[in-house]
């Protein structure tokens, strides 16, 4: 089985300051780091940290050293086509004494994606695979229908989210991956129970992911109902922490692991990553997760 990510590819330049420059401003940064980023590049190699069998689709700008890092982390970059005009996505991140943030945001080639190439991408891949896919990139829609014609399933993680363009795609849907206050916002409920089932009534053969912070994360379908509590540990840094549940959960779940398992995979990655500083190097490898779960019995 194989995982196809249609999903984003950002460099992250990221720039420590004493506050936030102001209009009119040059502001001097203490230090300066570059990270290779974006939920679709995480989520990627999350899944192949995993041990899946995934192929990253998406585009960057000419001659760009992403997909070089993505492979050597273990991701399949025959997907990944360079965009003759734009550039990379990327991100200039201000991050100021308290640890805030002020970012902008280029999604640049993240959304100049092709359809024809999509399909080419696609063109093996049949019942036993998956679609995965984040809000970072264009042609959702469209590339969802391909992979329901072509008996694959298909998953959805709307970050950021877009509360019309989830709705319409909820009949596509095999899995749908938000978090509470996404599924509270996108059913128009209060409590998590409301929202679910809110959501089971509007898409009855639809499973749902839902990641609860501190409290863990819930995945239910039809009837069965199955959560997980979130590992208790030091957290220095939750940057990737969603990215990584998602990425082992439905690595686990291609590979066949029960529901319940592949959710006490995925909390235990995401309990690693957020004990780590970045976004990739904090996602852990498998043999970490064993060890991890090992100490917990």
């Amino acid at each position: 089985m194989s995982i196809y990510n249609l999903g984003s590819i950002n460099w992250d330049h990221c720039y420590r300051v004493s506050h936030f420059v102001r209009p009119g401003e040059t502001l001097m940064s203490s230090s300066y780091q570059l990270h290779l980023g974006g939920k679709g590049a995480n989520q990627s190699v999350a899944a192949a940290k995993a041990g899946a069998s995934i192929v990253h689709i998406g585009s960057v700008g000419l001659n760009d050293s992403a997909p070089a890092k993505l492979r050597e982390l273990g991701v399949d970059i025959s997907g990944i086509s360079e965009h003759q005009q734009e550039a990379t996505g990327h991100a200039l991140i201000q991050i100021d004494e308290q640890g805030e943030n002020a970012i902008i945001l280029h999604a640049g080639a993240n959304r100049a994606q092709q359809m024809q190439w999509i399909a080419a991408q696609l063109q093996i891949a049949g019942p036993q695979d998956w679609l995965l896919m984040q809000n970072e990139t264009n042609l959702i829609v469209e590339s969802a229908e391909l992979a329901k014609q072509k008996g694959m399933r298909v998953a959805f993680n709307p970050a950021p989210m877009d509360r019309e363009l989830t709705l319409r795609l909820l009949d596509t849907l095999d899995l749908l991956i938000v978090n509470q206050i996404e599924a509270q916002d996108l059913t128009g409920t209060d409590d998590l129970d409301a929202a679910i089932a809110q959501m089971q009534r509007m898409a009855p053969n639809l499973a749902l992911l839902i990641t609860l912070g501190s409290a863990g994360a819930c995945h239910c379908q039809g009837s069965q109902r199955h959560q997980v509590k979130a590992f208790k540990v030091d957290a220095v840094d939750t940057t990737a922490a969603g990215d990584t549940f998602i990425g082992y959960f439905l690595a686990n779940i291609s590979a066949g692991q029960p529901v319940a398992e592949a959710l006490r995979q995925a909390s235990a990655a995401a309990a690693i990553a957020v004990t780590r500083a970045g976004a990739i190097p904090s996602i852990p490898v498998q043999q970490e997760v064993t060890d991890f779960l090992a100490t917990q019995s």
